[in-house]
């Protein structure tokens, strides 16, 4: 079963993934692989990440953890696997990295239109469980810029081709689950 995890900043929705590993995990020939796309591109960020990690490593130490900001699609290759889930946390860093990196040009239409597929096709093809998590951003006021506006509508673009490719779409709300799509279990 593959799930989109949505929600706004600080609405639960790592916390609700890590959550559905730790169930994954209870079971003993289980595994669970976490794909963190943040980058430290700053010192409060730096403290982000290192927060999250001891976190997780306290809460859900057969978690294993590999950070990968660019290449998503193929780490989802490389772990796929019936008895292991992979957690992507998030799409919306993710796409950052992509059309908005702190240290290279972004990405063009044509690049992302590829890059996302991509994405698609791994998420498609995994031959086991994936949680997708990402910011519902799409709520709000049009942004001002041209960079933001392409951001806004490519994210949700992206939520659109992932809820379509999953079997249950999850909005977190203040920590509540609001079950959006349902499938298998």
């Amino acid at each position: 079963m593959h799930e989109l995890i949505l929600g706004g900043q600080r609405s639960g929705k790592s916390r609700c993934a890590e959550q559905r590993a730790a169930v994954w995990l209870a079971t003993p020939s289980r595994s669970a692989v976490l794909l963190a796309t943040a980058r430290a591109g700053d010192e409060e960020m730096r403290r982000r990440i290192a927060h999250h990690r001891l976190q997780r490593a306290a809460c859900l130490p057969a978690l294993q953890c590999e950070e990968v900001p660019i290449e998503l699609a193929q780490a989802i290759f490389r772990h796929s696997a019936p008895d292991r889930l992979v957690v992507i946390d998030c799409l919306t860093l993710w796409l950052t990295n992509l059309l908005m990196p702190i240290d290279a040009a972004p990405l063009d239409d044509i690049e992302w239109d590829r890059t996302r597929e991509a994405l698609c096709d791994a998420v498609s093809e995994a031959s086991g469980p994936v949680l997708l998590v990402s910011n519902e951003i799409g709520l709000g006021a049009a942004p001002m810029s041209r960079e933001a506006r392409r951001f806004v509508d490519e994210l949700g673009r992206l939520h659109q081709a992932m809820a379509a490719r999953c079997d249950g779409v999850t909005l977190m709300v203040a920590g509540i689950e609001v079950p959006v799509k349902r499938g298998r279990r």
